[in-house]
């Protein structure tokens, strides 16, 4: 594809992070008439179809050989499958937008750990600290969800379990990415990308779900919203970031996601925050902020 025009290219981290965060406002909106495998199969179903006809139309080029394609579809079941699935699943199970977000944005801190391992990035005393200081404020979050719930430390662990599983996805998904297909057509990239989610998501779905959809305009909108604006609009800005960027430096972005999300939740649910858990989302924030190398 085109390299993007420069003042795009120097929006695109803070227009990832506002795209990226409707996402958790996206699934609020349509969980209540779909079971979250089934909401995220449709979805599935429908950029698919949309990337194969616009990748056909443009006569987009596909990847070459077998291991290119066996790299883009393991990014697609870490990054789409995983992650995605996760996020829908915890909320879905009762967790709030605003922590499921602030659970996953602790990617960040994880990146900058497997980049070393994984890229050769070096990973500094700072970013250590900011590791620490980071998990600290999940851990206020997190606690602070268990204080003031009428649910058990088990039923915690039940909603938290899937945004756990959400980031490793994103976070190994990411590093993965980054090494071994770092630059792909975004089109037929997509596709490839959501095929194998598609067929994973799909089978989950039919033996966990019951697969019935309430075809309300709230659905609709939400559905809709999630395939344009989050899967073909955020999802091809992080590839291009990817593409573009270190792997902690990219990562870094999604430390603006938690409070952007907890905000719109605010404004469109009503979801509140005790005094402890902000003090816990700065320090996670700060945390991670700490952690980016300058």
């Amino acid at each position: 594809m085109p390299p993007l025009p420069s003042r795009l290219t120097a929006a695109a981290p803070l227009l990832f992070v506002l795209l990226w965060s409707t996402g958790f406002i996206g699934a609020k909106f349509g969980l209540p008439y779909a079971e979250p495998l089934t909401f995220l199969s449709t979805r599935y179903v429908l950029v698919i179809t949309l990337m194969s006809l616009l990748a056909l139309a443009t006569r987009a080029r596909w990847p070459t050989d077998w291991r290119q394609f066996m790299h883009i579809g393991v990014t697609g079941l870490l990054v789409h499958a995983t992650y995605l699935g996760g996020v829908f699943v915890a909320i879905h199970r009762g967790l709030p937008a605003g922590v499921t977000a602030l659970v996953v944005g602790m990617q960040p801190l994880l990146t900058a750990l497997g980049a070393g391992w994984l890229l050769g990035e070096r990973v500094a005393a700072r970013q250590w600290a900011g590791l620490a200081l980071g998990f600290a404020g999940v851990t206020l979050v997190v606690s602070n969800k268990l204080t003031v719930g009428s649910g058990s430390a088990g039923e915690l662990g039940w909603m938290l379990a899937p945004a756990l599983a959400a980031l490793a996805g994103i976070t190994v998904g990411t590093l993965y990415q980054k090494r071994f297909c770092p630059s792909f057509d975004l089109r037929t990239g997509s596709v490839v990308q959501f095929v194998p989610s598609l067929l994973l998501t799909a089978f989950v779905a039919s033996r966990s779900e019951t697969m019935q959809i309430d075809w309300t305009e709230d659905f609709v909108f939400a559905l809709l919203w999630l395939v344009l604006v989050l899967s073909l609009g955020a999802i091809s800005l992080l590839n291009l970031l990817i593409r573009s960027g270190s792997a902690v430096n990219v990562a870094s972005l999604f430390y603006l996601t938690p409070p952007t999300t907890a905000l719109m939740a605010w404004l469109l649910f009503g979801e509140t925050l005790t005094g402890l858990a902000l003090v816990g989302m700065i320090v996670a924030v700060a945390g991670v902020w700490l952690a980016r190398k300058t």
